[in-house]
């Protein structure tokens, strides 16, 4: 009797992994697609996702992120860049600081750029983006990250009631193994995120 109860046990736990995979192939290649994809059109804020920075200095990634903001703002998408991103074990700088610093040496007026300085993982950030929000009543954004990224932050961003259009800064296609792993990991992020555990 216990064997047939083993077997059922095993055959169950097959078939829900199974049923996870396609779930999570089925969401890496709904982030794929959108990861492509330019929604812009006018919007309340343009947000700006965090990345590394170095001692105050924006990562290429952060800057190649601020500089398509910078176009997007200079094109009247939006009157206001909201850049997010804490410390990441910088005892001096944030991630949001740095790109409030180089926003303004780029020309954008300190009154249009707004910050949130405490997420450090990409749910923290949009949960506290999305409260400056409603503070601010803004209900509209632009989000500006690696195409990637978009899908992600852009469920986060409806679940707290935002209409949110997808910007992804402009970077070389890539068809490689690494970009397909990307497109995974944050389809399992993804995933995760929907049944209440942040990652």
């Amino acid at each position: 009797m216990k064997r047939p109860l083993k077997l059922i046990a095993v055959l169950a736990l097959g078939l829900a992994a199974a049923v996870a995979l396609t779930r999570v192939i089925s969401v890496a290649n709904a982030i794929r697609r959108q990861s492509i994809v330019d929604e812009v059109r006018p919007a309340d804020v343009i947000l700006v996702l965090g990345a590394a920075e170095y001692r105050g200095k924006p990562s290429p990634i952060l800057e190649a992120r601020l500089n398509h903001a910078l176009f997007l703002y200079r094109q009247q998408w939006s009157p206001r860049i909201l850049t997010t991103g804490g410390a990441g074990g910088d005892p001096t700088f944030t991630e949001a600081e740095v790109g409030r610093a180089y926003l303004s040496r780029h020309g954008i007026p300190s009154e249009a750029i707004l910050t949130e300085t405490a997420g450090s993982t990409t749910l923290e950030s949009t949960v506290a983006a999305a409260e400056i929000m409603r503070r601010m009543n803004l209900k509209s954004c632009i989000v500006v990250s690696d195409g990637y990224h978009i899908y992600r932050v852009k469920k986060m961003l409806e679940s707290q009631g935002m209409d949110v259009f997808g910007s992804p800064r402009p970077s070389e296609p890539l068809d490689t193994w690494q970009e397909r792993w990307l497109y995974f990991r944050q389809a399992i992020a993804y995933c995760l995120w929907r049944v209440g555990i942040a990652v």
